[in-house]
């Protein structure tokens, strides 16, 4: 009776444990990605990153091996494990000597030399492998499972390998002792329970232990399958560790970002890989080796999860990682989905005009917005040559100050466009104007009462995008102003968890200092003004190099600066009108000539609101320039 469901009960565990070893494997690959992409260069990171390959080299071997391969291919499996397990010592040792450099204890040159060290002794039992000397021969018929036997440089190598597992955690405790604020000491302590797991449950314990395993296998695959659990929720709770370390997103950005990729990457594939590895020992069982439900239950696991994942990530977002901040970035949600963008403008206002020509039967209509006392067009419905015919700025001569008439200008109706009164505006007082609406008139046509109204019905909705456009316009300018503050408190913030002084005692370097900022405010008041005389790009040393050449005039050598910077931006040839001169040309034309935005938009046939895109982008490549030119001199 004990043997009749004793086997079952023993193949259900081995599955178990195969699937949860190819799970690790496929959790260990997807963080190792995630290293990969997002936080590289922190040493922090390219230390885990290593750790992680050998993870995956070590359980995705184990993962493989399965009784239906020949002999001579779960030997290779089993040897090729242990180009992972080789290489732990060395790269746990390496992410220790990081961790105290993140700390404010950087190397003197010894614990970097034993880093090194490290990896030479790794690869030099790697060699040994290659040729045979660090295992034995591979025992077959071996209970619970095939294993290799043993030599005397394998229990060499468990020497070295437990002694640098100790060396690490001493310094572990070390960084660990550094952190002064709360949220290091936390994520240090995180960052060493889940350090454990792929020490302890990466070795191949039944070397030293297979007599035991072989008299007790429902506890060697029983305690074989607590440890792979704990190694993988270990390995996730190291990751979500690291993950904070070299970068400067906000907390609740980072937690998002890892969670939602280890949903949609372990935990899908492990769940699909379980369900498959079911279904297909299901068919075993019933006599069908081929099981046509593989596929599609591998299919339908992952759509199912990705769906459910998709819709469920707002609400885990909002309960897990906003906090207290909760209201704030709800309503920063909900301005990004239901933002007016200058396309979502065009297309409304395109459908007014399309409304009003319709109504009225009106050959051609436009509506023109009011920019730093420029009018210009944003949108023209019909026959644009009746538009291009007039001009504008007479047609802002005929506003006489009423809110609801319209007037005659040439072929065309104007109706002014005025903000909505304001609650502490005076009642006199007229609100400030938006723009106009135009409306050519038919011939032969007078307009009636009901024409009218409707018109100005349209005019308001029309005045009511007008008005949301200077709002985010205004938004939009105040968002570029903090931005390099806030990326600057931020990189702050994110180096002070584990080492205050280097984040907070420390002057900003270049890149870290807004100088987009800098150089935009310089090119404004090119030609003289504070903005160029008070700009802290005069502390650069190429700048004071240059002034010494001109009696230490820092103003003119900044401007020299600038010159040279905006020359390299400039393309090879005559001067031309096209796209790729556009950097150059608003470079030029706004900054260097001094012109207007209208006449500079008007130049380059483009909106004002594109050619405020362009001009940031054109400020960034001036810095850029900047940048490497103090980089540069720094070097010589």
């Amino acid at each position: 009776m004990i043997n009749g469901w004793s086997a079952p009960l023993l193949a259900g565990i081995q599955t178990l444990n195969q699937i949860l070893t190819a799970g690790i494997a496929i959790t260990a690959f997807s963080l190792f990605l995630y290293a990969l992409s997002f936080n590289l260069r922190d040493r922090v990171a390219r230390s885990f990153a290593i750790i992680l390959l050998c993870v995956v080299v070590v359980f995705t071997a184990e993962a493989l091996q399965d009784k239906s391969l020949t002999l001579d291919a779960i030997e290779l499996f089993l040897r090729l494990q242990w180009f992972g397990i080789v290489f732990l010592p060395a790269a746990y040792l390496h992410l220790s000597d990081a961790l105290l450099v993140t700390a404010g204890r950087p190397s003197r040159g010894r614990r970097r030399i034993a880093v090194r060290g490290m990896y030479v002794v790794s690869t030099f039992f790697l060699v040994l492998l290659a040729f045979g000397y660090l295992l034995g021969p591979m025992v077959p018929d071996g209970k619970p499972a095939p294993y290799l036997l043993r030599t005397i440089w394998t229990e060499i190598f468990t020497v070295f390998y437990i002694s640098s597992m100790v060396w690490a955690g001493i310094n572990f405790a070390r960084a660990y002792s550094l952190m002064l604020t709360r949220s290091g000491r936390r994520r240090m302590l995180y960052l060493m329970a889940g350090a454990t797991a792929p020490a302890l449950g990466s070795y191949p314990y039944l070397l030293f232990g297979y007599s035991v395993a072989a008299e007790h296998q429902y506890l060697f695959w029983g305690v074989a399958t607590i440890i792979n659990l704990l190694v993988g929720a270990l390995v996730i709770l190291m990751a979500y560790s690291v993950a904070f370390f070299g970068v400067s997103w906000p907390d609740r950005v980072i937690k998002s970002r890892l969670f939602k990729w280890i949903m949609r990457g372990p935990v899908t594939a492990s769940a699909a890989l379980a369900l498959m590895t079911v279904v297909r020992r299901g068919g075993d069982l019933l006599g069908s080796p081929y099981n046509a439900f593989v596929p599609f239950t591998m299919v339908a696991t992952v759509l199912l999860l990705e769906h459910a994942i998709t819709f469920a990530a707002p609400l885990w977002e909002r309960l897990l990682f906003f906090g207290r901040d909760r209201t704030e970035l709800v309503l920063l949600q909900n301005i990004e989905e239901r933002l007016l963008t200058e396309g979502d403008l065009q297309q409304f206002l395109e459908a007014v005009l399309a409304a009003v020509r319709d109504h009225l039967r009106s050959p051609a209509a436009f509506v023109a917005a009011l920019d730093d006392e420029t009018l210009s067009p944003i949108v023209v419905a019909g026959n644009r040559t009746m538009l291009d015919q007039e001009s504008l700025t007479e047609a802002m001569e005929k506003v006489n100050g009423e809110t609801r008439r319209e007037f005659q200008w040439g072929n065309f109706w104007v109706l002014p466009l005025y903000r909505r009164r304001l609650s502490d505006m005076d009642q006199d007082e007229l609100p400030p104007l938006l723009g106009l609406l135009g409306v050519a008139k038919p011939e032969n046509h007078k307009m009636e009462t009901e024409q009218r109204e409707a018109l100005w019905l349209l005019a308001e909705r029309a005045a009511l995008a007008l008005e949301d456009r200077q709002m985010q316009q205004r938004f939009f300018r105040s968002l570029a102003d903090i931005q390099p503050q806030v990326e600057m408190i931020q990189r702050m913030r994110a180096a002070g968890r584990y080492d205050t002084r280097a984040s907070l005692l420390v002057e900003p370097s270049l890149h870290e200092a807004d100088l987009a900022n800098w150089v935009k405010d310089a090119l404004t008041h090119y030609w003289g003004g504070p903005k160029l005389t008070n700009n802290p790009l005069i502390k650069l040393q190429v700048v004071r190099d240059l002034a010494e050449k001109d009696d230490g005039n820092t103003a003119n050598a900044l401007r020299a600066l600038l010159r040279s910077a905006v020359d390299q931006v400039k393309p090879r040839g005559d001067r031309k009108f096209t796209t790729e001169w556009i950097l150059y040309n608003i470079l030029e034309m706004k900054f260097i000539e001094g012109r207007k935005v209208r006449d500079v938009a008007s130049r380059l046939a483009m909106s004002e609101a594109d050619l405020y895109r362009k001009q940031r982008v054109a400020v960034e490549a001036v810095a850029r320039a900047i940048l490497e030119m103090e980089a540069n001199l720094q070097d010589q």
